[in-house]
């Protein structure tokens, strides 16, 4: 695992998710601790051995540096979903300027992004590395893939460290299409019909998937009872 951990940290500084010492990543063990990435490194920089190991209340069991300083945010999601076996926290750069401008990424103008990851939500913004940043979160944990941080970052996790690291890929991409659809013209959102569909497709790809490194179920969050969209 610490191997994994240096390898995706390295991908997220090569794909200029994160800059400087941004972003921090971490993976659940198989004894309910967890390793984490240290603070104070850059991504592209970081050794196995950099590695730090703590309990889920935070407090550090192995490792000669200091856990990140946003650990506090990884322990609050797998506190909260017993699937998650790995997070990831970068700052990549489109889906960070619309957590800076205030705007979550909650239309369904894109048919795999609707079937992958669904809605990704703004949480209010908090200082980095304070309680309040957990807070803030929690209440968007149970039901989301990823989650934007007001003026900050983004947050993604999964089963494993691959999959939370595709979902930052995908969020950043989503954010870019956006972007771009917003430049072009009035992006169209999916009705309900559409979303519909794709949500029975979904359903019939996560129960063909094995049960080893399966797609979660959690909600999308484009349920046509709760289907918000921007005028």
């Amino acid at each position: 695992m610490r191997h994994e951990l240096v390898r995706f940290g390295g991908m997220l500084h090569e794909n200029g998710f994160v800059a400087a010492t941004d972003g921090n990543l971490s993976v659940r063990l198989d004894d309910g601790r967890v390793m984490i990435t240290p603070t104070g490194f850059s991504k592209g920089m970081m050794d196995a051995k950099d590695m730090v190991v703590v309990d889920l209340a935070g407090k550090k069991l192995k490792g000669s540096h200091n856990a990140s300083s946003e650990a506090e945010m990884h322990l609050a999601i797998y506190q909260e979903r017993r699937d998650v076996n790995a997070v990831v926290h970068a700052h990549p750069c489109t889906a960070t300027a619309f957590a800076c401008s205030g705007i979550a990424l909650e239309e369904p103008i894109c048919a795999e992004v609707v079937m992958t990851l669904g809605k990704i939500p703004l949480a209010p913004y908090a200082t980095t590395g304070t309680p309040e940043l957990t807070t803030n979160i929690r209440p968007f944990i149970r039901d989301h893939q990823a989650i934007l941080l007001a003026n900050h970052g983004v947050v993604t996790y999964a089963e494993d460290l691959l999959s939370a690291y595709l979902k930052m890929e995908a969020v950043e991409h989503f954010a870019k299409v956006t972007l771009a659809a917003r430049q072009v013209g009035a992006p169209q959102v999916l009705n309900d019909m559409q979303l519909e569909a794709l949500e029975l497709a979904r359903q019939r790809y996560v129960n063909r998937r094995p049960a080893k490194g399966a797609q979660t179920a959690v909600p999308l969050g484009f349920s046509l009872s709760q289907l918000a969209r921007r005028n």
